[in-house]
């Protein structure tokens, strides 16, 4: 049975934007309208964060638009989203890239399968399984405006250092991803599957 903020998914929600629903063990529970789900009681659902690097290791950190119903004008990591229903974890960071920033992701690779966080601003909650993956941007990115209000490339040690002894405001998710993060994460090893929400794993994936 769902809940009166899950709904199952069918041709008529299909045009609809749905985020994966989750119980406590990290398996999808049914789905909800994004534009809805996020609220004073938010359910806790399936995202994903991503932290973007140029060649020279430099991290591209945004800045959230001031219109965004969660956080808004809050400096965060390079791009967060939610996988669609049935959608793969991985492909789903790709997708909200290319739509955020206008641009593709090279070598992302997994290094926090296991991340969750629960934030409150105005009223407004977070309660995500939050995944995290690093990638590779090598093109100008472009923002989309309705997302994203500006964007800084900055030093990876000086960024994270900063973030840790409190001196840089950053979303409540950011500070904590960042806190467990390695000194190197682009040279981290790679992220187990089995560590993933059951609902984030690769589709026919087996230990």
């Amino acid at each position: 049975m769902t809940s009166p903020h899950m709904t199952q998914s069918s041709p008529a929600t299909a045009a609809r934007e749905l985020v994966v629903l989750l119980d406590e063990d990290g398996r999808a529970v049914g789905t909800a309208d994004k534009a809805g789900v996020h609220h004073a009681g938010t359910p806790l659902h399936l995202a994903f964060s991503t932290y973007l690097f140029d060649d020279d290791g430099r991290l591209l950190l945004t800045r959230r638009a001031l219109t965004k119903k969660t956080f808004p004008g809050v400096w965060t990591n390079s791009c967060c989203g939610h996988p669609a229903p049935g959608e793969e974890h991985a492909e789903a960071a790709r997708r909200r890239v290319r739509q955020e920033l206008g641009v593709e992701v090279h070598d992302l690779r997994l290094v926090l399968p296991g991340f969750r966080y629960r934030a409150e601003q105005d009223g407004i909650v977070e309660n995500e399984m939050c995944p995290v993956y690093t990638g590779l941007v090598r093109d100008p990115v472009e923002p989309d405006p309705s997302e994203v209000e500006s964007v800084e490339w900055v030093s990876w040690p000086d960024f994270r250092a900063s973030v840790l002894d409190g001196s840089r405001s950053v979303s409540v998710w950011c500070r904590e991803q960042v806190a467990q993060l390695p000194e190197d994460p682009l040279g981290a090893p790679e992220g187990r599957f089995a560590d993933l929400p059951p609902a984030a794993r690769p589709q026919g994936w087996t230990t």
